[in-house]
């Protein structure tokens, strides 16, 4: 069963669609050093036979002008999508110098690893509050086929589906969680991301772009409620707090109460012990230092 968190891989609404169904293959190259080698042997035959018979000079003038045009140099982290008139024959990834088939169209791909931050996006939350959010995605281009013919565009069409799942993403999570049972934009970032980057990785994979890694960048309120959810926040700090100072004043006087027991050091009628508990309570929980008042009378005067 799939998970019903996970996106849907986009599928062509309304119509079949006509997609580019294609994939990266090898091209064809061998050393350039032999193209130049051959090279240099159509020079030296155009020079023969300008000396000894003009009507075919022309052949090694076509030959070298064939060579020539197929050499092809691939620096690293580059890459050479090959088209022959009009077909998709294979890519050249290994950098160096090439000999590939001529009459052909090359066009130079980067496969270094990318990044972008998307821009600050106003979206409003599980909770329908307002919220900013930007994300960075690192990605790189791992079938230069798609790339090349599947999207018209794949620099701007990952730009566009990143920002359509972080919208995505940034709906289906609240800003934050005060009961701590599930996962929010603040307190889950790990999971927020990781979430982000799988539904980025399936809205780009169709352009042959793989995801390295989706970070949150920026997460704020909008401006219009930042200041209630501000006050909001800090009473929730006050009252976690003050629930924390209870909670460790109870077990405070608790043990007071038993070591003076077990020790024998006073006895206490159930009055003197609700008075003494008080007290405690009173010094434990305050947010000033007591003052204290020296009773020089009996304890119960």
């Amino acid at each position: 069963m799939s998970d019903p968190m996970s996106p849907a891989v986009a599928e062509p609404v309304g119509h079949q669609g006509a997609r580019v169904q294609i994939s990266e293959g090898a091209a064809f190259a061998i050393n350039g050093w032999l193209g130049v080698l051959l090279l240099a042997g159509g020079v030296v035959a155009m020079v023969f036979a300008a000396q000894h018979d003009n009507a075919v000079i022309w052949l090694p003038l076509v030959v070298s002008v064939l060579v020539i045009t197929s050499l092809v140099i691939v620096p690293p982290g580059q890459t050479s999508v090959v088209q022959f008139f009009g077909r998709y024959v294979g890519t050249v990834r290994r950098p160096g110098f090439w000999w590939v088939l001529p009459l052909t169209v090359r066009r130079r791909v980067s496969v270094r690893v990318r990044n972008f931050e998307t821009n600050h996006l106003k979206v409003n939350d599980a909770d329908g509050n307002p919220v900013e959010i930007a994300a960075i995605v690192v990605w790189q281009v791992a079938d230069t086929a798609k790339s090349t013919y599947a999207a018209d565009n794949y620099l701007d069409f990952v730009s566009v589906q990143a920002e359509s799942a972080l919208r995505h993403v940034a709906t289906s999570h609240p800003y934050d969680d005060t009961s701590d049972a599930g996962t929010s934009l603040r307190g889950s970032t790990d999971v927020v991301a990781a979430a982000l980057a799988r539904e980025v990785a399936e809205r780009v994979s169709i352009a042959g772009v793989e995801i390295v890694e989706v970070r949150i960048s920026h997460l704020a309120y909008a401006p219009e409620i930042a200041q209630a959810m501000l006050r909001r926040q800090q009473a929730n700090a006050v009252v976690a707090a003050r629930s924390r100072i209870v909670e460790g004043a109870c077990g405070m006087v608790e043990m007071a109460l038993n070591r003076l027991a077990q020790g024998g050091v006073v006895s206490l009628d159930e009055e003197r012990t609700a008075s003494m508990v008080s007290n405690l309570m009173v010094v434990l929980c305050g947010d000033q230092p007591p003052s204290p008042v020296v009773n020089t009378g009996s304890l119960y005067t």
